[in-house]
């Protein structure tokens, strides 16, 4: 599942085309997606303009300026794709990976002169008007800091495990403690601070916590400039997969040699999820 650097990659794809722009049409081609759409959610959406474009965790959102907001989620194999005057003929519209348009589910039409298009296969993914302070929006007033925000700090982690016997790679994917490290950026922040993934969250020092603070901190600001990491489905709204694939020191390399020291990856499944690491450079 697409998880902040990916969800930020497309943000920053779709800002350009979306922010300042009015919606003038919406097309919805289904009543639902993982949620039905709103009975009035075109009525509503048409004529707004979109006065911004934020990321709160892994939901894009869009400020409508009327105190309202679009709330976007990716689900598991949803994408954006922005296409322009040149581009909207069916002749012309294609994706890296299928020329099939029977999930492109949701069209916006804007004023930028911008299509936007969503597709999703697997229709896990959900389009929300939210009245009102989208923070306040039941699926995010209750999630943890940004970790790449100063709330996200040494202090802040040490605090937060004292008393807590789970593992510190279950505590990073907490969303309710921090949001946006999914499974393979929380074994490679893990890595970056030398600390293995079975620990108790609670065993960690100050100084293992401001290493691991940097350590996600790092590994999320490489993503984002490598444009994500692909691995299934993920796609940026110019329809490129994310590079950051290339750059994982552990993440699916279980049996070849660690980057910095040599060992053999090792792997194994941790909360239903594969985990990775360096038996040697990881205590």
């Amino acid at each position: 599942m697409p998880e902040l650097p990916e969800v930020e990659t497309v943000r920053r794809g779709l800002q350009p085309a979306m922010e300042g722009a009015k919606i003038m049409k919406a097309d919805v081609r289904r009543k639902d997606l993982r949620f039905p759409f709103q009975k009035d959610f075109v009525a509503r959406l048409e004529g707004q303009t979109v006065k911004g474009l934020g990321r709160r965790a892994k939901y894009l959102m869009a400020d409508l300026g009327s105190g309202d907001v679009l709330l976007m989620h990716l689900g598991m194999s949803g994408s954006f794709r922005v296409l322009n005057d040149d581009e909207k003929t069916p002749g012309k519209f294609h994706f890296s990976r299928s020329e099939d348009r029977a999930h492109d589910h949701v069209v916006f039409q804007m004023s930028s002169g911008a299509a936007i298009v969503f597709n999703d296969p697997r229709r896990f993914g959900s389009l929300l008007y939210a009245s009102g302070d989208g923070l306040a929006h039941p699926r995010l007033a209750k999630l943890g800091p940004e970790p790449l925000a100063p709330g996200f700090d040494a202090d802040y982690l040490f605090r937060i495990t004292r008393r807590r016997r789970v593992a510190i790679k279950q505590l990073l994917m907490n969303s309710r403690l921090v949001v946006g490290v999914g499974n393979i950026y929380a074994s490679e922040a893990l890595f970056r601070a030398r600390i293995r993934p079975r620990r108790a969250a609670r065993s960690l020092s100050r100084a293992d916590a401001a290493r691991l603070v940097r350590g996600v901190r790092a590994v999320l600001t490489q993503a984002i400039r490598s444009g994500g990491t692909t691995l299934r489905d993920y796609l940026g709204t110019d329809g490129a997969p994310g590079y950051f694939r290339q750059r994982l020191y552990v993440y699916e390399r279980r049996g070849k040699p660690c980057r910095r020291c040599g060992t053999p990856v090792r792997s194994f499944t941790q909360g239903q999820r594969s985990t990775y690491y360096c038996p040697s450079c990881q205590k």
